[in-house]
């Protein structure tokens, strides 16, 4: 995979580091779904809301959601940008070792033909 500028390798790290977390993997799964007030976010889980809170931070600055305030709401969505990202790094990873698998599974079946 070709090298990341130091600003996007810094992008992907922080988005990886927020989906680490359980909680944090529910909110996107539940945010896929649309977006969704904080503390609507907040209500299947069984913490205080500042404690949640931090959750969403964590995931604002891995760049994977976005916030507005609207009146006395926090209003969270996905950023499917920093999602492609993380997808494409993936993925770009994932091509290598499929390639790889392919040429070692040619190379056990020479003598099958």
């Amino acid at each position: 995979m070709a090298n990341l500028n130091s600003s996007t390798q810094s992008q992907i790290d922080l988005g990886f580091h927020a989906l680490a977390d359980t909680t944090r993997r529910a909110v996107i799964a539940r945010l896929h779904q649309g977006e969704a007030a904080a503390t609507e976010l907040a209500e299947p889980f069984e913490m205080a809301l500042p404690s949640f809170m931090k959750h969403l931070k964590v995931l604002e600055a891995g760049g994977l959601i976005i916030t507005r305030k609207e009146g006395r709401k926090r209003i969270c969505s996905l950023d499917q940008k920093a999602l492609a990202r993380l997808s494409g790094w993936i993925n770009a990873y994932e091509k290598g070792w499929q390639n790889r698998l392919d040429r070692m599974d040619a190379m056990f079946n020479e003598g099958d033909e």
